[in-house]
């Protein structure tokens, strides 16, 4: 209904120019002739007024079809730019040429001066006509009460941001919103005109424009620069009280998608002031190229994130295995669509039990695991020790005994730099993880690895949703300590440096990743904080609730009797395992499965023997 509805307006609107096309030709006919004689009709030879009026019904007829070749009848108007001008300045020129031709052809006499009279007339109501709409928007936008309008600064004079002016000005999804300056480094941009908006300075100049102007929003429109700069200039908005947004890549405005839609809120990410790390998987993933692979906690945020890239190189089968269902339908459907060629497996299956795990491994046979199957939450796992052993320990040695029982080629295990000089249950978890790993690696044809990054931004339960949540509900953003410090990564970024360290793997690796310079805590609450339009500590309050249960200051990637092995990507170093007593290590291992089935409150003693690191905290 809708659509026959826009259709209608559309024949309507065409048969309007149509006709209004027809009366400009009428009139610049006469025009053309009045002009040459001063406006005086009497003065007009007769013979003049017979050949245009003998011409005139050809002359409508070739111009009309001149006009529909030139597309005259199917641009939208309201987006009328250059290229719409110099369409109907070439189609009017055509129209002009073709009457001369005529009319000398049949023999009809006018005066010389009347062809660039009477086309130039007909240029001008002609560009009138198709200009009115975008103007009497403009005039209807200026005569609006300012008090009213929403009023953006645009931070970036190139065409992304000649394109989203555009789109402000002319789409009628956009009300009340206007473009008062605009700020470009440029030198030679200074003080010019861009769609009719002022450059008015350089970044330095920023925040007082934002206040002499008044601006509710900026939005940063440099999508080739890269995240160094736009980190920089973030800090500076980030001091206004102004609402800010980003237009995400060049890649979209390259393939044309450069819109108001594709402008996002600033995040976290654009503050971290290091470029997004590039890794080409493109030359090191031939390894998983028609091989069965299975990701355990598959649902999850890194376990999903692998799924989605690794099925982009050619496994043979994929299967994803889960413990919680809601999180592996999401990945399936996503797939599925995606992917529907792809052989894909979906299994809910809990790593602790042995008996499923080598049922799986039988049937499938898998060539390559990525298990990153684990209780990762600090706080809840300080609570529930045992469950924190019991998934995360003998979870991971029970899929270790059923990748070498059933032959996997290799064996990769999300880690944590938690594991590190551990303080709480969960990152001694891990490390003895990492410790099953080495061993196995040891007594196995497959080659186990063990892979240790620390925070990823946006990961389920991670800080980030958390802050955004309580600013969305007017605060207070809770931190715990105001020197705690974390390394961050994105997904992406880790999961592909996940699958080139599956790549470097050999066999008993401990691969670390490069995460940076750590970020503090506290700076990323007030830097959402800003970014939300609001003042830390007086819109929003800031509050610090005390370290938490196992909680430290500071996470470390590497402990001292590691040694450090550059790869080949720099990104990626290869701690160097340190020595255990694997025999005992085996018998304690027993042990610990044992106490923690009985629900013993000595677990975290016997995670102490086993992991000399690892610091109870009372």
């Amino acid at each position: 209904m809708v659509e026959k509805i826009i259709d209608r307006k559309l024949r309507i609107r065409k048969l309007f120019l149509l006709f209004w096309d027809i009366a400009v030709l009428i009139f610049s006919t006469i025009m053309g002739l009045l002009l040459r004689f001063d406006f005086n009709f009497f003065r007009i030879d007769k013979r003049f007024l017979e050949s245009v009026w003998s011409y005139l019904p050809i002359h409508i007829i070739t111009t009309i079809i001149i006009y529909y070749l030139f597309k005259l009848y199917h641009s939208l108007w309201r987006y009328a730019s250059v290229v719409e001008m110099q369409n109907i300045f070439s189609a009017v020129v055509l129209s002009s040429l073709l009457q001369f031709a005529g009319l000398n052809i049949l023999g009809y006499p006018v005066p010389r001066s009347y062809y660039f009279l009477a086309g130039g007339v007909q240029l001008f109501l002609t560009l009138s006509s198709r200009f009115a709409y975008r103007f009497m928007r403009a005039v209807a936008r200026e005569t609006r009460t300012q008090d009213s309008l929403h009023k953006v600064m645009l931070i970036g004079g190139g065409n992304a941001g000649s394109a989203i002016i555009k789109e402000i000005n002319t789409s009628k999804h956009i009300h009340n919103t206007v473009v008062k300056c605009i700020i470009d480094d440029a030198p030679e941009k200074q003080g010019s005109y861009i769609q009719g908006i002022k450059v008015v300075g350089t970044r330095n100049n920023i925040i007082e424009c934002a206040t002499l102007y008044n601006i509710d929003e900026i939005i940063i429109a440099m999508p080739s620069m890269s995240k160094k700069i736009i980190s920089e200039i973030v800090d500076i908005c980030k001091e206004t009280k102004c609402q800010l947004k980003i237009l995400p890549g060049i890649y979209q405005f390259m393939t044309g998608e450069v819109s108001i839609s594709q402008l996002r809120n600033v995040e976290v990410e654009d503050l971290l002031g290091r470029d997004a790390i590039k890794v080409d998987l493109n030359s090191i993933m031939s390894y998983v190229k028609d091989k069965v692979i299975l990701v355990t906690g598959g649902g999850g945020s890194i376990g999903s994130e692998l799924c989605r890239q690794l099925v982009a190189h050619g496994p043979k089968q994929l299967i994803i295995l889960d413990i919680y269902e809601n999180n592996i339908y999401e990945i399936q459907q996503e797939l599925r669509k995606k992917y529907p060629e792809l052989d894909l497996v979906v299994l809910i299956a809990s790593v602790r039990s042995s008996t499923r795990m080598n049922a799986i491994f039988k049937t499938y046979r898998p060539q390559i695991v990525y298990h990153a199957a684990a209780h990762k939450h600090v706080p809840l796992m300080e609570d529930s020790p045992n469950e924190a052993i019991k998934n995360n320990v003998l979870g991971t040695w029970k899929t270790v005994m059923a990748a070498d029982l059933y032959g996997v080629e290799k064996f990769v295990m999300i880690s944590t730099d938690k594991a590190v000089n551990p303080t709480n249950i969960m990152g001694a978890s891990k490390r003895i993880c990492e410790m099953i790993v080495q061993t196995y690696n040891n007594r196995s044809k497959t080659e186990f690895v063990a892979v240790r990054f620390g925070n990823v931004l946006g990961s389920n339960g991670s800080v980030i949703p958390l802050f955004k949540k309580q600013i969305a509900e007017g605060g207070p953003v809770t931190v715990t300590h105001p020197d705690i410090i974390r390394y961050f990564m994105t997904i992406p970024e880790a999961v592909s440096l996940v699958l080139q360290a599956g790549a470097y793997a050999k066999g008993g690796e401990i691969f670390v990743l490069d995460m940076g310079e750590p970020v503090k805590i506290l700076d990323l609450a007030e830097n959402l904080i800003r970014l939300s339009g609001y003042k830390p500590n007086e819109d929003i309050m800031i509050e610090f609730t005390g370290l938490r249960p196992g909680e430290k200051l500071y996470e470390e990637l590497l402990m001292e009797e590691e040694g450090l092995q550059d790869t080949e990507n720099k990104l990626i170093h290869i701690g160097k395992p340190i020595e255990i007593d694997e025999e005992k290590f085996l018998r304690q291992l027993e042990e610990l499965k044992d106490v923690c089935m009985l629900e013993s409150a000595e677990i975290r003693k016997l995670v102490r023997e086993i992991v000399p690191t690892y610091v109870m905290k009372n």
